[in-house]
């Protein structure tokens, strides 16, 4: 979707998904605490500030995107909150990598622009997956399928721009129903995609 269209359509995308706000009618405890801890956190974090300098010298040297500062400032919290093993990031070069390696530095981490880069090795579980390219919908299957395969109770898979476009629509609502996947949320710009089974599996919509 181009960056000017989404901007202009927030005033209506927001008021769309009003009634998702802050938790309302949600009554799992993991799925509140996430919405009002995580989610809707609004401490500024000890990172965010040197985050924000080095982003603008990453986007200076490396000709990085910027990307959007409230996703990437949530996907800190997101990763400072389930506390990974291993990080994999797929698409395009961010400012978004400096935000989830900071949250938890002692992660691995990988970065793969398409699958030839995807090197995964042997019984490595996939701990948390952010697929960062909604332009290409037929790489972010491939990707899911591929990482879906080393999940455990614990991972979490993250999808941009899940309401970008048809194909993307199309995908998440495939994603989400996959029979390994538990409890979903969708943050429109952002799908997150939780493993644990022993959670029953409920999708929520939330005004992010």
């Amino acid at each position: 979707m181009n960056r000017i269209l989404l901007t202009l359509k927030r005033p209506f995308i927001w008021l769309s998904r009003v009634r998702h706000r802050c938790g309302y009618g949600v009554h799992s405890p993991f799925a509140f605490s996430l919405i009002t801890d995580v989610i809707y956190e609004k401490m500024p974090y000890y990172a965010y500030s040197s985050l924000k300098k080095e982003q603008k010298k990453m986007i200076r040297e490396r000709g990085w995107t910027k990307g959007s500062q409230k996703v990437n400032r949530f996907l800190f919290r997101l990763v400072n909150r389930v506390q990974p093993d291993t990080i994999i990031e797929v698409g395009r070069p961010s400012s978004t990598t400096l935000y989830l390696q900071s949250a938890k530095p002692s992660a691995s981490y990988l970065f793969a622009s398409d699958l030839s880069e995807l090197f995964l090795d042997a019984d490595t579980p996939v701990d948390f997956l952010y697929m960062n390219n909604y332009q290409n919908p037929e790489l972010m299957e491939e990707v899911f399928h591929i990482c879906a395969q080393r999940v455990t109770l614990k991972s979490v898979f993250v999808v941009q721009g899940i309401c970008y476009s048809k194909k993307m629509k199309t995908l998440w609502n495939q994603l989400k129903e996959d029979e390994r996947v538990g409890v979903t949320f969708d943050l429109y710009d952002l799908g997150l995609l939780f493993f644990d089974k022993t959670k029953i599996k409920q999708h929520y919509i939330v005004n992010f």
